[in-house]
């Protein structure tokens, strides 16, 4: 029998934990600073509630639907379409390379902290504290101090990766455990953190208002639009495989449309509160935002770290307050983390009829042994171009697919239906989610990856001209190739292998959409359950062995 969560609040705060991560912390308020503060803030509020609410609702009804990942459950909506779980499957593996990387920088700035009242207590110090701790070069060359790794840092990714996999190696049931503290703790730590903004600022009217008065001006440029969009696709953990994954662990009768509601706007409150934290923070040290970034690794880790040693007077307090936040930062990065792994981990253990533990870990020490790369002295540049064609292409084009699949090659209002179950204080009005996954999502997606494929085109199809062209090709083009070969790979290791065969004709004989029946979950699991046993009792005398 397939697992569930323990109680509605474990799902939503597991949801709420997934989509509040370390873009929520630096991005966000670094857009707001680049875009006339609330005018990115309302841009972000349509594009969230026209695009970002509608496929929250989509992907998370299709995997309650259909009890699967994303492959099995794009498989349902369409038997051509599993690929494109697979795409997603994939460009989320590479992601939680990175992403435990950046968790990882998190740790050793939370273990670097007392240095802002020591040796890192002036401002040029604190800005360099971070890139002097990892020992990058900026460059691509793995060649001299390129293919060094700080062994502190070396430790602090085992540490993240410990925690990553500790997380959910018991499946939701130790999720739901875990979201009970990694969701409040960041909101506590960044409650702290705006009243230390608020307390003796000078100059809080005017932070408060660079954040919320909009310069309507802004609203005339085009990458205001392009860039409210993107965080709104990207923050709330859509278009990788995660919320497909979550929302096969739901029971019949949860209320997906107003917990995607709660969801999405938990998500937004955490997004204003770290701007809140950020521009009081900048501001009460003399800064403002032409000193910030919309990077998000430059704002979190050298433009605030010059802000925390001017806070007070008292070096020592000014390390206490770097902690708080880059502690924040870990909370919430693990659980983007663990999600991501979880994500994967349940399309893969589907597939194959894996044992879920024993695929977790699998997965887990593959990605930890690549995830090596991004601490050497080079690993910054690798990340930043691995970052860039994931999120910006890979993960656009997985979006396109899946809303032209779901609204033009399927029956998007038996979607619909699924989401208004159980709900009678709201329900997802039929004009906006149609409109929103027929014709919006999916020409709001592809306008978005026009515009960085024109720009790419422009840098003479690379993304930075500064870094190797090998560096762009492997980390870039393959990259992002593989992504979509991936689908085709599991298919023919399917077509090669016996097990592959087996589980291939099995998923012949499984219902599809129309086929599944709602009204009885039993009818259903046991259907599942008598297959994976018969699967599972042919593979037996393996697993034995392997566990020997």
């Amino acid at each position: 029998m397939r697992e569930k969560w323990s109680s509605r609040g474990s799902f939503i705060l597991a949801s709420i934990g997934s989509a509040v991560g370390l873009g929520n912390a630096w991005r966000f308020p670094g857009l707001c600073a680049t875009h006339g503060g609330g005018a990115f803030l309302i841009a972000y509020v349509i594009c969230m509630v026209t695009l970002g609410i509608p496929l929250l609702m989509m992907e998370t009804a299709i995997g309650r639907k259909t009890r699967g990942g994303a492959p099995k459950a794009m498989r349902a909506v369409n038997k051509k379409a599993e690929a494109v779980g697979w795409a997603a499957v994939a460009n989320a593996f590479v992601i939680l390379t990175y992403y435990a990387v950046v968790f990882a920088w998190c740790i050793l700035m939370c273990v670097l902290s007392y240095k802002f009242a020591t040796d890192a207590s002036t401002t040029e110090a604190a800005k360099n504290l971070w890139s002097d701790s990892i020992g990058t070069t900026w460059g691509t060359s793995f060649l001299g101090d390129g293919g060094n790794i700080k062994i502190l840092l070396f430790i602090c990714l085992l540490v993240a990766w410990g925690f990553i996999y500790g997380c959910i190696r018991n499946g939701t049931s130790q999720v739901g455990k875990v979201v009970k503290y990694t969701v409040f703790l960041p909101v506590i730590m960044l409650v702290i953190l705006a009243i230390k903004g608020f307390i003796n600022n000078p100059h809080l009217g005017d932070a408060l208002g660079a954040l919320f008065i909009p310069d309507f001006k802004a609203f005339g440029d085009a990458n205001l639009w392009v860039d409210a969009m993107g965080q709104s696709f990207y923050s709330l953990s859509i278009m990788m495989a995660i919320m497909f994954a979550y929302g096969s662990y739901l029971k019949k009768n949860s209320n997906i449309a107003v917990d995607s509601l709660i969801i999405a706007f938990s998500d937004l409150g955490i997004s204003v509160l770290s701007g809140i934290v950020l521009f009081t923070t900048m501001y009460s040290t003399g800064q403002t935002v032409l000193d910030m970034n919309a990077s998000g690794i430059a704002t979190a880790y050298i433009i605030y770290p010059s802000a925390i040693v001017n806070l007070t007077g008292v070096p020592a307090i000014n390390a206490i307050f770097g902690f708080v936040f880059y502690f924040m930062l870990c909370t919430l990065a693990i659980d983007s983390a663990f999600s991501i792994l979880e994500g994967i981990a349940t399309s893969v253990s589907d597939k194959f009829r894996l044992n879920k533990r024993k695929t977790t870990l699998i997965i887990a020490i593959i990605a930890a042994l690549i995830s090596i790369v991004y601490i050497t002295g080079a690993g910054v540049a690798y990340l930043d171009i691995v970052d860039k064609w994931t999120n910006q292409y890979s993960l656009i084009i997985i979006g396109i697919l899946e809303t032209i699949i779901v609204g033009w090659f399927f029956k998007p209002k038996k979607v619909l239906d699924e989401i208004n179950k159980n709900t009678d204080k709201f329900k997802m009005p039929k004009w906006w989610f149609l409109i929103s996954i027929k014709i919006l999502a999916p020409l709001a997606l592809a306008f978005l990856f026009i515009w960085q494929f024109v720009v790419l085109i422009k840098n003479g199809f690379r993304y930075n001209t500064d870094y190797n062209l090998a560096a762009e090709i492997i980390a870039g083009w393959l990259i992002t190739i593989l992504v979509f070969a991936s689908g085709f790979i599991v298919k023919i290791i399917c077509k090669k292998t016996k097990k592959g065969q087996e589980i291939t004709e099995l998923e012949k004989s499984e219902p599809s959409w129309d086929e599944i029946v709602d009204e009885d979950d039993e009818v259903i699991e046991e259907t599942h359950d008598a297959k994976d046993d018969n699967l599972a009792q042919e593979a037996e005398p393996e697993i034995i062995k392997q566990d020997e």
